[in-house]
């Protein structure tokens, strides 16, 4: 019955070959007609195909599972294993490469078909087979392929790209571990204690880095300067700023803190806070070439009187807690370091009692949202500084983080923490 209908198919030598593509080369034909088999392995020889020859399915996988093939023309009535039972079996075999697979049959009602297709198979061949319709197909399955080829191959190189992207940020993230290390080390005591007061510092960055900084001067023993700085961004670009600024306030090198100038007396002493931001503004004008912007909090303390000047340039309202419990933020505001040549500073004047705090804080206390969205603002920071009214040094710091995290809902600040906080004594100093 198959001899006779292959001896349909004409024998003509005036076909083209199939244009040869890198998609299809080694082509397995599967049918137990020796005739059909003969026919079919000279007219793709022809064309140009490598081609194998299983007389079955059982032969037909053993064939599969040995070298690979990229198509697969077989018989969809055989004794033993069918065509549609092998498909199934070849889509079951692993291999990135996609292995297109035409049923031959006589079969063409549609429930015939559907079965085919939920096999596995790409394409159906009816017979006779006309090589017109043959070459046709095959071509179909060459674009296929190609496709299928050209999508493991980008695959490939971006699985490459991503393994390469994966070495770079752990590399990266090794770095930023370091860096962290390194800009905590900016602030190497997180408390300091003085004959009149202590002072307590903060730094938590939200990231690996952060571009916050504070720190403490302190200049004889009658003069202390804390300032609070917080650089535009975040990241590795403001850590690096900041880290340049923390050495503008090294107490290792008086000569060269911009916080410290010769007294007339010898030594030095604590320069006006304007100063020390005008002073600022120039070196990022004039020296740095960058577009990152600061704002800062300097203030020069009388730890005698308890006299207070501060500068402000853009940076929150410094926090006072009187020792009876009541809480203000004086401020001006002022303008940034580093946008405009001859900026306007706010100045703030105040007189510390014994017993009273004096605060000065980054953003990421004021502006930390809740789940609904809203901000903590100065009136939320008051009211949870009141609730730690009488703890102090770093258990007044651990208490105002936990209560910033019960507002946020979560462990996880939008913003980086610093903070640097003078608990005054007075100039009796401790009993």
């Amino acid at each position: 019955m198959k001899s006779a209908a292959m001896q349909k198919v004409p024998e003509d030598r005036s076909h083209a070959p199939v244009a040869q593509a890198a998609a299809i080369r080694d082509v397995l034909i599967v049918d137990d007609s020796r005739a059909h088999l003969k026919l079919l392995a000279s007219i793709l020889t022809r064309w140009g195909f490598e081609v194998t020859q299983a007389s079955s399915g059982e032969e037909a996988l053993w064939h599969l599972e040995a070298k690979k093939f990229d198509l697969v023309l077989s018989d969809w009535v055989m004794p033993g294993m069918s065509g549609i039972e092998l498909c199934e079996r070849c889509r079951a075999l692993s291999g990135e490469s996609y292995l297109y697979f035409i049923l031959l049959t006589s079969k063409s009602e549609g429930d015939d078909v559907a079965r085919g297709l939920a096999a596995g198979a790409d394409d159906f061949l009816s017979k006779p087979i006309d090589r017109n319709e043959l070459q046709a197909r095959i071509a179909a399955g060459e674009r296929l392929i190609a496709m299928q080829r050209a999508v493991v191959e980008k695959n490939q190189l971006l699985e490459h790209t991503l393994d390469e992207l994966q070495g770079l940020y752990d590399g990266i993230a090794r770095d930023l571990v370091e860096a962290r290390r390194l800009q905590q080390s900016l602030v190497p005591e997180r408390f300091r204690r003085y004959d009149e007061g202590d002072v307590s510092l903060l730094l938590q960055p939200s990231g690996h880095v952060g571009g916050d900084l504070v720190g403490a001067v302190q200049a004889g023993h009658r003069q202390l300067g804390l300032f609070a700085i917080d650089v535009s961004g975040h990241g590795i670009a403001s850590a690096l700023l900041t880290a340049r600024l923390a050495g503008y306030f090294s107490g290792r090198t008086p000569e060269h803190n911009i916080a410290l100038v010769p007294s007339a007396a010898g030594g030095h002493e604590i320069r006006k806070p304007e100063d020390i931001c005008l002073g600022l503004n120039a070196l990022i004008i004039g020296d740095m070439e960058t577009e990152l912007y600061f704002t800062m909090l300097f203030a020069k303390c009388d730890l005698t009187t308890g006299e207070i000047e501060i500068a402000q340039a853009g940076h929150p309202n410094p926090l006072i807690q009187r020792c009876s419990g009541e809480i203000a933020f004086p401020g001006e505001g002022g303008m940034p370091i580093g946008l405009i040549e001859e900026p306007m500073f706010g100045t703030i004047r105040l007189k510390l009692e014994p017993g009273d705090r004096l605060m000065l804080y980054s953003d990421g206390f004021t502006e930390q949202v809740d789940p609904e969205g809203e901000m903590l603002e100065e009136q939320g920071l008051a009211r949870i500084a009141g609730l730690q009214a009488d703890t102090r040094g770093g258990d007044f710091i651990e208490g105002l983080i936990w209560h910033l995290a019960d507002h946020a809902g979560d462990g996880d600040f939008d913003d980086d923490l610093s903070a640097v906080i003078l608990e005054y004594a007075g100039p009796a100093g401790r009993t």
